[in-house]
């Protein structure tokens, strides 16, 4: 108690904050205040001085915030923190707080919280003569025989008085009396019990009864008293026995006599007056097994039926009843009861050997199950007769009294029944007649009699085009009507020739769950669907087998771009389309002409121009792709013009293909006339390019200068400060990339980088490189050779290779002058090579 309790009415937030504090203070301060009062006092009783006591300033406790704290949930004490004055807060009841306890103490803390002060406390509540004495009951009765001998004692409740020392019971008085006195024995003093003792014999023919006062003190100011009247009653002498009216009572019962069926009643009679003439029955001398049978009523001396009777397990019973009064005098009877036997017992059946299960093929007349019928009752009762329903292939042949055989009679079929139930009903001859039913389950076990049977007799599969190997096609399932082994199907796929290969180059089958699977991607474009057949075999002896036809359709999958037949794409990027210069409205231009390997509506091609030069003058038929003007041309139109078709289909997702139609305005077809044409047109397009690449490379030049100046900059100023001995190797290695990336905007314009080229690169850049002092010789010499195809550098990674080319298909040759190289490359698609370089 004393801190910990205080902690646990705290405030949960408060706790943990008083918890330390009080901790801190729990080895300085070690003090416990101690007063005493005495319970009962009026709200706001002074207890004492708190601030005299402790010696301190009253000042401390109400600028300090001090507060008291009493353990539990009442707050019996407070403190006035002006004055300092500790008083009564709530009522205080010794005998609530502490029962009977000798010390009654309440413990309370003051805490001052300004400085943090603990102070304990405890102050012992005296007890106050505030209960009176209570006895437990009001009457207190006592049997004296009237044989009893004076000096007789009869022991007398106490009473009780809830308060403690010489407020409690201190002494016990009683009425005055010729024949009794009383005596108090030693005891604490909630244990001094009082007594009577007898100084003169009573008669029950003088003195029946005799009320007496006893009076209980306590030892308060004032004394509290409390009184009970004490009832003696005189018993009689006992002197005369019971006696039955009949030494022997006999009675027949029958046997479906119900419980509590009263069979008979004994009946004795007593002279004697009071209790001495109560009489109360009860067996003697009997077994357990009859005292479970029959009850007694010890007062009426009714003997009922207390358990089932049952002539088969006793015929009769024989008992012996007792009277006894009061006094303990006592006579005897005997009681015979016959059973009478009814038609109460059931025939039983008894199952002696039982065959199951049962093959299917069994033959007729074979014994499946020897059976006995008995009856507990006699005579008639015990008479029985057996039978079976009729509509099951058994039936029941006698073979001695009260034995049965049960026989196959017809051809067992477990795919039809594959148990039966077998009902046999037992009869008797009693009145009512009785009967009972015994159940004997036959099963029928398999044999394999049944092949596989496929749900479908023809099965069609879709899968679609490029689907992955191992994709679930479908399933095929086989029944099989058998059980166990026999019906256990297991899946093959009969090997046949499809397109030229077997069926298991194309697909599987799961031999357990009859899942179909794809070995291969199929391509809807070469094998539209194919046939092939599934065999279900079961696990029987000997083995039973089906087979079914599978069709499996490929659906066709929008995997196939539109391919352009017109213009073809491998035709000159100058060919054009030669259209009169005075064409009128919808002259056919040209049409774009497009095929789909696909199918359906994956293979449905639409026309749309995605560019043109001149929107009013030109469209493209939606699905026929015919180019035609929409108005007619004239003079002021421009003689050449360049429109991109765009060939949809109509898959999800959409697949498309562009084609690039060019068409040349003309007054005329000859040939020097597009001779002109075609030289014209190739002026003015060199001109223009070359304007433009002579800007770019300035461009290019300027900025790539300036970037090598500024990396020379810094170069300088971080050897300039390096106090390392590498500064002129690092000088080295700077020079080394300027001198490579000249040779590299060389080849470039070359088109290609040669193997020797990265090999002198290789050999200055290598001893400089912290990366490469653990280099595997293996790797460094990797590339050494005469190999002088084309390479790619990285130049974020040192000398480290990106990737290893082959010379492309569209590489120019050096023997071509640079015009005509710079046209191919700005006219060639940029290949991964340029991207990556």
């Amino acid at each position: 108690m004393g801190v910990l309790d205080l902690c646990a009415y705290m405030t949960q937030k408060r706790q943990v904050v008083y918890y330390f504090l009080l901790l801190l203070l729990c080895s300085t301060v070690d003090s416990t205040l101690q007063y005493s009062i005495r319970e009962e006092l009026p709200k706001g009783s002074v207890v004492s001085n708190i601030a005299s006591d402790l010696g301190v300033d009253p000042g401390l406790l109400s600028n300090g915030g001090a507060r008291i704290v009493c353990e539990g949930t009442q707050q019996y004490f407070q403190v006035n923190t002006n004055t300092g004055v500790l008083f009564v807060n709530e009522r205080i009841d010794r005998e609530g707080i502490c029962e009977q306890t000798d010390h009654c103490l309440l413990y309370f803390q003051l805490i001052i919280e300004n400085p943090l002060q603990l102070h304990r406390g405890e102050v012992e509540i005296f007890d106050v003569n505030d209960n009176s004495p209570i006895f437990p009951q009001n009457e207190i009765v006592i049997s004296v025989p009237e044989h009893a001998v004076p000096g007789t004692k009869f022991l007398l409740e106490s009473a009780r008085d809830l308060d403690v020392g010489t407020n409690a019971v201190q002494n016990y008085q009683i009425s005055a009396n010729e024949h009794f006195r009383l005596d108090v024995h030693d005891g604490t003093d909630q244990n001094k019990g009082p007594e009577i003792v007898l100084v003169k014999q009573l008669d029950y023919e003088k003195t029946r009864k005799l009320s007496l006062q006893l009076t209980a003190v306590d030892g308060g100011e004032p004394r509290r008293t409390a009184t009970a009247q004490v009832l003696v009653s005189v018993l009689d002498i006992n002197d005369n026995a019971p006696v039955f009216n009949q030494s022997v009572y006999r009675v027949k019962l029958f046997e479906q006599n119900a419980i509590n069926y009263v069979a008979l009643k004994v009946t004795a009679t007593d002279l004697d007056d009071g209790p001495n003439g109560n009489i109360v029955y009860a067996f003697s001398r009997i077994t357990n097994a009859i005292r479970r049978v029959f009850k007694l009523d010890s007062k009426s001396g009714e003997i009922t039926v207390n358990k089932p009777l049952d002539f088969e397990g006793t015929k009769m019973y024989e008992m012996e009843v007792q009277a006894t009064d009061d006094g303990g005098l006592m006579s005897y009877c005997k009681v015979v009861i016959e059973i009478t036997d009814v038609n109460d017992n059931a025939p039983e059946i008894i199952l002696a050997s039982v065959r199951s299960p049962l093959p299917e093929n069994t033959s007729s007349q074979t014994v499946v199950a020897l059976l006995n019928v008995k009856d507990l009752d006699n005579g008639g009762n015990g008479d029985i007769r057996c039978s079976i329903r009729s509509h099951q292939p058994f039936k029941l042949i006698p073979s001695f009294k009260n034995f049965y055989r049960l026989v196959t009679d017809g051809q067992l079929d477990r795919e039809k029944v594959s148990e039966y139930n077998i009902t046999v009903t037992a009869v008797d001859d009693g009145s009512p007649p009785l009967s009972s039913t015994a159940v004997i389950h036959v099963r029928i076990s398999d044999i394999n009699d049944n092949p596989p049977v496929f749900s479908k007799t023809l099965y069609t599969m879709q899968v679609s085009e490029n689907n992955k190997p191992g994709a679930l096609i479908g399933s095929v399932m086989a029944t099989d009507k058998d059980s166990a082994e026999n019906a256990q199907v297991s899946y093959s796929l009969i090997e046949e020739m499809v397109k030229g290969f077997p069926v298991s180059h194309f697909i599987s089958i799961n031999s357990d769950k009859g899942n179909i699977l794809a070995v291969r991607p199929f391509d809807y474009e070469h094998n539209q669907n194919f046939t092939f057949r599934v065999q279900a075999r079961d696990s029987g002896t000997p083995t039973l087998s089906s087979n079914t036809t599978v069709t499996l359709y490929i659906i066709d999958q929008n995997d196939n771009a539109p391919t352009l037949l017109h213009p073809s794409p491998k035709d000159s990027s100058f060919s054009a389309e030669i259209v009169p210069n005075n064409a009128d409205v919808g002259y056919l231009v040209s049409k774009v002409v497009a095929v789909d390997a696909d199918s359906g509506q994956n293979a449905w091609l639409s026309f749309h121009l995605q560019k043109v030069s001149d929107q009013s003058l030109f469209s493209v038929g939606l699905h026929t792709g015919e180019i035609r003007t929409i108005r007619k041309m004239t003079d002021r139109d421009n003689t050449r013009h360049t429109l991109i078709v765009v060939v949809k289909d109509n898959g999800q997702p959409s697949l498309s293909t562009t084609a690039t139609v060019k068409i040349l305005a003309a007054e005329n077809f000859s040939g020097h006339h597009l001779e002109s044409a075609e030289e014209e047109k190739v002026d003015e397009f060199d001109s223009s390019l070359t304007f433009y690449l002579i800007i770019s490379l300035a461009i290019m030049t300027v900025l790539f200068l300036t970037s090598i100046i500024v990396l020379l900059i810094l170069k300088a100023y971080k050897i300039k400060k390096s106090k390392h001995s590498n500064s002129v190797s690092q000088n080295l290695h700077s020079s080394n990339i300027m001198n490579f990336r000249a040779s590299y905007l060389d080849s470039l314009a070359r088109g290609t980088i040669h193997q020797h080229c990265f090999q002198d690169v290789q050999a200055r850049v290598q001893p400089f490189s912290g990366d490469q002092r653990h280099q595997d010789p293996n790797k460094a010499n990797a590339y050494t050779g005469n190999e002088h195809h084309p390479m790619l550098i990285d130049f974020n990674n040192a000398n480290e290779f990106l990737q290893d080319h082959q010379p492309a298909a569209n590489a120019i040759p050096p023997s071509h002058s640079s015009y005509q190289r710079v046209q191919a490359i700005l006219t060639r698609p940029m290949s991964t090579d340029w991207q990556e370089g």
